[in-house]
């Protein structure tokens, strides 16, 4: 067994994680943060906070059920360790309820006083509307293409 500071292949990566190593190769596509050291012929070698990262990113990712947008917005602000997510910023989308208000419509669907909603519920509010958000986009980048090709 190789000792705790020795760098790992993404063989040995993919197997102590339990991912296929295209998603390990994939996730460096999304997240910046992730610099294995490259040798001849494009080997990978992932330094342990490398790996600790690679942990945490599955972590959130599949346990925390963070979408990969979320993820890169808590890494760039820094907080992989919080365990309730942000609910996502909608200024720019003129279109998109901000979030509170749809939490505020939701706690008053009842009838009853306005009540905080758990923080399940809140992350799963918040992952819906990255989904959306991001299908918004596709959406539209795809009518840009279908009106320059007619």
């Amino acid at each position: 067994m190789k000792s705790a500071t020795a760098f790992r292949t993404i063989s040995e990566v993919s197997a102590e994680l339990n991912v296929p190593q295209h998603v390990l190769r994939f996730w460096e596509t999304k997240f910046p943060q992730i610099r294995p050291l490259k040798r001849g012929g494009g080997r990978r070698y992932y330094r342990p906070e490398d790996v600790e990262l690679l942990r945490r990113i599955q972590a959130l990712l599949y346990e925390e059920r963070y979408t990969i947008k979320g993820v890169q917005r808590l890494l760039k602000e820094g907080r992989t360790a919080d365990p309730t997510p942000p609910l996502p910023e909608d200024a720019d989308d003129e279109d998109t309820p901000p979030a509170d208000d749809l939490m505020a419509a939701h706690t008053m669907a009842d009838g009853g006083e306005p009540t905080a909603l758990p923080g399940d519920l809140r992350h799963e509010i918040a992952m819906v509307l990255d989904e959306l958000k991001a299908l918004r986009g596709v959406l539209s980048r795809l009518s840009g293409q279908n009106g320059r090709k007619g």
